[in-house]
C-alpha cells in the first residue's frame, strides 16, 4: 500500500510546526513520568517505606495502567481526532500529577501515579501515528527521533526542577506546580494543532485482533518488543534510580543530584536519539536489517561503559561514562520506532505501536524500577547503603540479551516490512 506524501496532507511548515508541539506535550509526558525520581530520597523517608516498596510506585503503579489502556487508546487513535485524545490525555496525566503533592500516606500517592499512567497511556500512540502521516519514509526516523527528543529534555526538566522546587519549598510542591503546568498547555495544544488528513487511499482502520494477528505472525515484532523492552528494563530502572546512587554512593545533595543528573540525561539522551535516527534514515535505505543492528551494536557497547561509570570513585569520570552510555542506550527510538510502524498497514500504526508500548513498557516501566529496587534490597545486607550500586551492575546483562535479541530481528525484517 502507497501512502500520501506530505505535500499531500500537511505542508512542510506545518508539519513541523505541529511536530514542535508534540516534543512539546512529550516533554510533558516524561517530566510528569520522571520527576518522581528525583523526588524518591524525600519520598522514601517521609513515608517510611523500603527500596522494593519505592520501586513498585517507581515502576508498576504507573506503568501496569499505562500499557495496558494504550491498546484502546490507539484504537481511538485510529478512529477519531489524534489531536482530541491526547488533549484529553495531557489533561488527566497533569491533573494526578498534581494530585502526587496531596498524597498522605503511600497508598494515596500509588494511586495518584496509576491515575497518571491512565492519562499518559493516550499521548504516545497518537503522535506516532500522526508523525507517520506528514513525513515520507526516508525522514520518517529522524522526525520520530527527533520527536523522541522528548524523553531526555522532559527527564531532564523532570529531574531538574523537581529538585529545585523540593529544595527550595517541598516535593509536594513539585508535583502540583508541574501538573499545573499541563493543565494549562492542554487547551493551548487543542487550539494551534489541527487534525492532519488521513493517507488518501487508508481503508478503514482494521479492529484490533486483526492488527495483533498481523502483528504476532511477525517474527520481528516479537523479537523488538521484547528487545526494546529488555533495554527498556536497563534505562527505566536506572532513570528511576540513579538520583538514589548519587545521594548514597556519590553523597550529593538534591541539588547536585538535580543539575548532575538533568545534564546527563538532556545531553545524552538529545545526542543518541539524533543519532540514531540519522544512522537510521541513512543505512536503512540500504537494508532494512540496519533498524535493528544499529540499537543491538549501541547496547553491546553502552552496558560496559555504565558498569565501569558505577565503579568508579570520581564523580568527573562517572559523569562522562554515564553520558556516553545515556546516549547509546537511547539509541533504539527512532530506528526501532520507525521498523514498528512500517509492520502494518498504514491505518493501524496507532495500534500497532500500542502493542509494541505493551510489551516494551510492560518490561522496562513495569519490571525495570522494581528489578532494581529489589535487588538493592537483597544486596543491603553485604554492601550497605552501596547496594544501589551493585544492583545496576546485576541488570546490565539486559543489554546483551537485548541486542542477541534484535540481531535475530534483523534478519526477519525485509520479509516482514509494509511500504
Amino acid at each position: 500500500m502507497s501512502e500520501a506524501t506530505p505535500t499531500q496532507s500537511q505542508g512542510a511548515p506545518g508539519r513541523h510546526f505541529i511536530l514542535l508541539l508534540l516534543i512539546l506535550v512529550y516533554i510533558l509526558n516524561f517530566l510528569d513520568r520522571q520527576i518522581i525520581s528525583i523526588l524518591a530520597v524525600p519520598i522514601k523517608e517521609e513515608f517510611g517505606i523500603s527500596d522494593s516498596q519505592l520501586g513498585w510506585l517507581l515502576g508498576l503503579a504507573f506503568g501496569s495502567v499505562y500499557s495496558v489502556l494504550a491498546i484502546p487508546a490507539a484504537w481511538l487513535a485510529d478512529r477519531f481526532s489524534r489531536v482530541w485524545i491526547m488533549t484529553g490525555a495531557l489533561a488527566i496525566w497533569s491533573g494526578f500529577t498534581a494530585f502526587c503533592g496531596l498524597a498522605a500516606n503511600y497508598g494515596q500517592l500509588f494511586i495518584a501515579r496509576m491515575g497518571v499512567g491512565v492519562g499518559e497511556a493516550g499521548g504516545v500512540a497518537p503522535a506516532y501515528s500522526l508523525i507517520s502521516d506528514m513525513f515520507p519514509p526516508k525522514s520518517r526516523a529522524r522526525a520520530l527521533a527527533i520527536y523522541s527528543f522528548g524523553i531526555p529534555v522532559g527527564a531532564a526538566a523532570g529531574v531538574l526542577f523537581g529538585g529545585m522546587i523540593a529544595k527550595a519549598i517541598d516535593w509536594r510542591y513539585a508535583f502540583i506546580i508541574i501538573g499545573a503546568v499541563g493543565l494549562l498547555v492542554a487547551p493551548v495544544f487543542k487550539l494551534l494543532v489541527k487534525e492532519p488528513p488521513r493517507p488518501a487511499n487508508a481503508v478503514k482502520a482494521p479492529p484490533i485482533w486483526e492488527v495483533a494477528g498481523i502483528a504476532f505472525k511477525k517474527p520481528s515484532f516479537w523479537l523488538l518488543s521484547f528487545g526494546a523492552g529488555c533495554s527498556s528494563l536497563v534505562g527505566y530502572g536506572l532513570m528511576a534510580w540513579l538520583p538514589s546512587f548519587l545521594v548514597r554512593s556519590l553523597k550529593f545533595d538534591l541539588t547536585q543530584t538535580s543539575q548532575y543528573l538533568a545534564a546527563i540525561l538532556f545531553f545524552g539522551g538529545v545526542a543518541g536519539m539524533f543519532m540514531g535516527g540519522f544512522l537510521a534514515d541513512k543505512l536503512g535505505q540500504k537494508s532494512k536489517a540496519a533498524y535493528a543492528l544499529i540499537p543491538a551494536s549501541a547496547f553491546v557497547v553502552s552496558a560496559p561503559l555504565y558498569a565501569v561509570g558505577t565503579l568508579a570513585n570520581a564523580p568527573e569520570v562517572t559523569f562522562v561514562l554515564f553520558m556516553a552510555a545515556q546516549a547509546l542506550g537511547l539509541v533504539w527510538l527512532g530506528p526501532i520506532l520507525t521498523a514498528v510502524q512500517h509492520l502494518g498497514p498504514a491505518r493501524s500504526r496507532s495500534q500497532m505501536s500500542a502493542l509494541f508500548l505493551l510489551i516494551n513498557n510492560l518490561i522496562g516501566l513495569g519490571v525495570g524500577p522494581y528489578f532494581f529496587g529489589k535487588m538493592s534490597d537483597v544486596l543491603k545486607p553485604e554492601y550497605g547503603t552501596d547496594s544501589i550500586k551493585w544492583a545496576f551492575i546485576s541488570g546490565l546483562g539486559f543489554y546483551v540479551l537485548a541486542a542477541l535479541l534484535l540481531v535475530l530481528a534483523s534478519r526477519q525484517l525485509k520479509k516482514d516490512w509494509v511500504e
